[in-house]
């Protein structure tokens, strides 16, 4: 059985990937999914700790019910985050982030 350490070490070579990804691409859709997997890679850690420091040997379920509220809130930000993306397509045509420096239309 694979312990707490193990599921943190995943998790943070999620993170690790995710952050990499957002901080070298150039390609926003690439940098949208890689935000996607730091989330990911926060929800798995707060499942790990809920499964692993619960009380009298009991999982504690108040981390695994925040993991619903940020899949909301990353499913929200999914559709707010697509919607921009068509649109600075539309507007520019393009989705490399080198040529969306400028607020200027």
């Amino acid at each position: 059985m694979a312990g707490l350490h193990s599921y943190l070490l995943v998790s943070g070579l999620l993170f690790a990937i995710g952050l990499s990804g957002v901080i070298l691409r150039r390609n926003i859709i690439v940098v949208f999914m890689c935000l996607e997997l730091m989330l990911s890679a926060a929800n798995l850690t707060l499942v790990a700790f809920s499964r692993f420091k619960g009380t009298n040997g009991l999982p504690d379920y108040n981390g695994q019910m925040l993991v619903f509220f940020v899949i909301t809130v990353a499913a929200a930000e999914v559709a707010v985050g697509l919607a921009i993306i068509v649109a600075l397509y539309r507007a520019r045509q393009t989705i490399n982030t080198e040529d969306l420096t400028s607020m200027r239309g």
